[in-house]
């Protein structure tokens, strides 16, 4: 059961309601997810399952790939329709050379300014909490990098955009911001997430599915084993000794001969496909055991 199932996040649903309740599909309470989606949001929310926790940390920078509708014509609060409007609604008539110009700034790398209504921490708390006291919240820019940022369709105040972007990015600063330059406020009203670094929709499965799988004895028909996570880093193959060495935090060579240029880490992988641990790197082809599953 070490591994990572991907769920297709219904609408409503924070992301730790999926995690509790695939704890119960599962029979497990080592379950944690890869990057939070907000209620309004649908699409990839990756579950690390058992060990798989532990390869967590190798996943807080994944790019993501989204879907989003952004409406023109007020802001809100949390810069989603979720939120209570902040502005004067307002007539929007745009046209698609106009939005594209104003979307050009969003493409690249830029600092972006996280909503309020988010879960960064603030002197220890959760910066949604202060603000929905009422409690001023000014959080730092973050540089991210926008890599696609393409406007699918334009309909009345409604664009339908497509965005590759790095881990850390806010679809819902992005609308936010994208009404201030215009002058007319906007938030985002729609959100699906396609992709997740490695994991596409297209292996996504819903609750239901999830749940039918269980109930047949099934379940691991929807799991992604522990050893074909991470596929960016190379896999370095060791016999059952230097297996039980590794486990007892010892380092493990690889071969120089390998192909491909250095790589800061490795997987250890037995002969039979078992993950044994992540290996960084401590001179060159000789890695140690940062994590061990």
């Amino acid at each position: 059961m070490d591994g990572v199932i991907v769920v297709d996040k219904p609408e409503g649903w924070t992301s730790h309601d999926v995690v509790n309740r695939v704890r119960r599909i599962a029979q497990t309470k080592k379950v944690g997810h890869l990057g939070t989606l907000d209620p309004i949001a649908t699409g990839v929310l990756p579950l690390v399952i058992e060990r798989a926790t532990r390869l967590a940390q190798f996943y807080t920078r994944s790019d993501k790939i989204y879907e989003g509708v952004v409406r023109f014509g007020w802001s809100t609060t949390s810069y989603d329709r979720a939120g209570e409007p902040t502005s004067e609604k307002v007539e929007v008539h745009l046209t698609a050379g106009e939005l594209e110009a104003a979307l050009e700034p969003f493409r690249g790398e830029f600092a972006q300014r996280p909503p309020a209504v988010s879960a960064k921490k603030v002197a220890g708390r959760r910066s949604y909490e202060l603000a929905r006291k009422n409690i001023a919240v000014d959080l730092a820019p973050v540089p991210i990098h926008v890599y696609e940022l393409t406007l699918l369709e334009l309909n009345g105040s409604d664009a339908r955009l497509r965005v590759h972007c790095s881990g850390g990015t806010y679809m819902r600063s992005i609308a936010h911001d994208l009404g201030q330059a215009l002058g007319s406020g906007a938030h985002l009203t729609e959100l699906r997430r396609l992709a997740s670094g490695e994991f596409e929709i297209d292996q996504a499965r819903t609750l239901e599915q999830l749940e039918a799988l269980a109930a047949e004895d099934r379940l691991l028909d929807a799991f992604v084993p522990a050893e074909k996570l991470l596929p960016r880093f190379p896999s370095v193959f060791v016999d059952e000794l230097t297996a039980a060495q590794v486990r007892n935090g010892r380092n493990f060579p690889a071969s120089p001969f390998r192909a491909g240029p250095p790589s800061k880490y490795v997987k250890a992988v037995t002969r039979t496909g078992h993950l044994v641990a992540i290996g960084e790197a401590v001179l060159p082809n000789l890695y140690h055991p940062v994590v061990v599953l």
